[in-house]
């Protein structure tokens, strides 16, 4: 099956830009460093989740669903933007929210993507510490179906064939900017977490017959489980387009070292990139994923991975509502 006859409605403004990171080029001293801006898809402030929605969302019109049901952690990106669409459409959402992070900011489950979930209108479910969280999901489906609502259930991170469809079109797109403005890219580097985007790109690019390499940077600690689900997803994404060939294995990148000790937790390698990107390039980055994966972009130039005559995209994945969930970690001595 083509993309193009997959079901799809529109929620994000595309294509997104694609734009060049001169300051940032030059202070590395190593490749030409271009973004890809999907913080810009405009969806409740934006992020990456908002492509794999448009193929998520019209999978539960056409099952005739009435409610949306997803799961996330306290600060998810992916939970924001499923209320959006929700409410885009006029479905009713059932947001479940685990406490994934030891965070104790006092902002942390208030600000951010929080007091979006509940703008949104969103019915919000914080589970207590420890819970099952896969159970939880399963028993408020369970129950939605009991007073006879239809809900359509949506993995974290919308990660799933389905979803990772968003990313098999967003590599299309990408390729045809960079034919257009005359740029060959070497490598795609963005932040990868529940596995769907990276695996949508990965899809996407080998049906494109494409060369670039995609590198995941992983963002969660856990890259090996992390590795295996971005696999599965791309072999699922790549037989329901009806592709010849799988992706090589050799497709699948997930480099690892810059996730600090957990998922959430912040890194100094992190700030320093975050402001690295704010002060050079007016490029707002956030903390759990954007922030580590620009660390790694940023360590792995240093190191030397890339020469000067190639071509990075840094994938920005959105986030930045998550950043005033952290708000005390990036004061600086002087309380700025």
């Amino acid at each position: 099956m083509a993309l193009s006859q997959i079901p799809r409605i529109p929620l994000a403004h595309l294509p997104t830009p694609l734009e060049y990171l001169p300051r940032l080029s030059e202070e590395l001293g190593g490749p030409r460093i271009l973004v890809k801006r999907d913080d810009c898809t405009g969806l409740a402030l934006g992020g990456n989740k908002t492509r794999k929605l448009e193929f998520l969302i019209a999978e539960a019109q056409a099952q005739g669903a009435d409610t949306i049901v997803t799961i996330g952690g306290v600060q998810s990106n992916h939970v924001r933007q499923t209320a959006a669409a929700a409410a885009r459409v006029g479905l009713s959402c059932h947001l479940v929210l685990a406490r994934a992070v030891p965070w104790d900011d006092p902002a942390y489950e208030v600000s951010g993507n929080v007091q979006l979930d509940h703008l949104l209108g969103a019915q919000v479910h914080l589970l207590p510490e420890g819970t099952d969280r896969d159970g939880a999901l399963r028993r408020i489906a369970r129950a939605l179906r009991t007073n006879g609502r239809s809900p359509y259930v949506i993995p974290s991170g919308g990660s799933n064939a389905i979803g990772a469809m968003g990313y098999a079109a967003c590599a299309v797109e990408l390729e045809e900017q960079a034919r257009a403005a005359g740029e060959t890219i070497d490598y795609l580097i963005h932040a990868t977490g529940s596995g769907g985007t990276q695996a949508g790109l990965i899809a996407g690019l080998h049906g494109a017959d494409s060369q670039i390499q995609v590198l995941g940077i992983d963002i969660t600690a856990a890259a090996d489980e992390i590795a295996g689900k971005v696999r599965t997803i791309a072999r699922d994404t790549s037989q329901a387009l009806a592709q010849a060939k799988r992706p090589p294995r050799d497709a699948l990148q997930v480099i690892s070292g810059y996730a600090g000790s957990a998922y959430g937790m912040p890194t100094e390698q992190m700030r320093s990139a975050v402001r690295m990107a704010a002060r050079l390039e007016g490029l707002i980055l956030d903390p759990v994923y954007t922030g580590k994966a620009m660390a790694g972009l940023i360590d792995l130039v240093r190191q030397g991975r890339f020469s000067e005559t190639e071509t990075i995209v840094f994938l920005h994945t959105g986030g930045m509502p998550g950043l005033f969930a952290y708000n005390e970690y990036f004061r600086d001595e002087t309380g700025a």
